[in-house]
This record gives structure tokens, sequence and C-alpha cells, in this order.
């Protein structure tokens, strides 16, 4: 890599990385009042895809999986989200011994205002572009994402 093409990549990489920061600095500016943690947040949007895509809720191991972490990180995650009556523990009915974690309505409503919080977050970021600059940001990253997910 030449010289420039390497500057700029290393500059590119630097933007990323601090708008990345920016972004979630504001969202959890919003997540603040909400009394949720992002680790939280994270588990309400997994739980909430399982949600929409139907099938059978989650067992603590697939939330694990999912985001990526240890099984106990989980179980401190459900326990703190329980407290607040945002999800529940349920028996999986073909087996008793599994367990299975539900959003409550409280944790639909949760999510609701997670998702208006984290597109707070971004207009506020993205205030600067019009909508031809948004679109054009939307198809580079997209192609970032697939790139992405065919070498992962």
């Amino acid at each position: 890599m030449d010289t420039l093409a390497d500057e700029l990549t290393g500059r590119l990489a630097d933007q990323l990385l601090g708008l990345s920061r920016r972004l979630h600095r504001a969202q959890r500016r919003r997540l603040d009042p909400l009394g949720i943690t992002p680790a939280q947040a994270r588990l309400l949007r997994a739980l909430s895809h399982w949600d929409h895509h139907g099938g059978e809720p989650p067992r603590m191991a697939d939330l694990a999986q999912r985001l990526d972490v240890v099984p106990r990180a989980v179980t401190t995650l459900v326990d703190a989200l329980e407290e607040q009556e945002l999800l529940r523990r349920a028996p999986d009915p073909s087996n008793r011994r599994v367990i299975r974690i539900e959003l409550t309505e409280g944790g639909r409503r949760a999510v609701a205002e997670l998702r208006q919080a984290r597109r707070a977050a971004a207009a506020e970021i993205l205030a600067p572009l019009d909508d031809g600059s948004r679109a054009a940001l939307t198809r580079l990253l997209a192609v970032l994402d697939r790139d992405d997910e065919a070498h992962g």
C-alpha cells in the first residue's frame, strides 16, 4: 500500500472510531433516564429480534452466543432486567429443565424507547448531512457490511 493510501486508511479508521464513540456517548445520554445500561440495551434488542422473528424464546446460552459474552454475564443482565420487569424467565413447555427468556410488555415498550433513543443519537451525529449525503454514506457502509459478512 502506498504512503497516501496508508495515510487515508489510517485517517478513515480514526474517523470511524471517533464517530462510533460519539454515537455511543449520545445514545448513553438518552439511555440514562430510562435506567438501562448499554449492555442491558443490547440484550433487550437481541430478545426483541427473537420476539419479532417468531419461534421459541431463547435460552441463556442462546443469548450469550448471540451477544458473544460468557453465560455468567447474561445471567447478571437477565437478573437486573427481570427485577425491572422488562423480561421474565419461563420454563420451556417441552423440557421443564430448560429456561427461556421472554420480553414482557414493559420490555417491548423499553425496546421501542431504546430504538427512539438510538435514532435520536444518530440524527444528532448525522445532522450536518443532507439527505443525498446520508444516502451515499448508507450505500458505502452497506458495501463494508457485505464485505464483513462475506469474510466473517
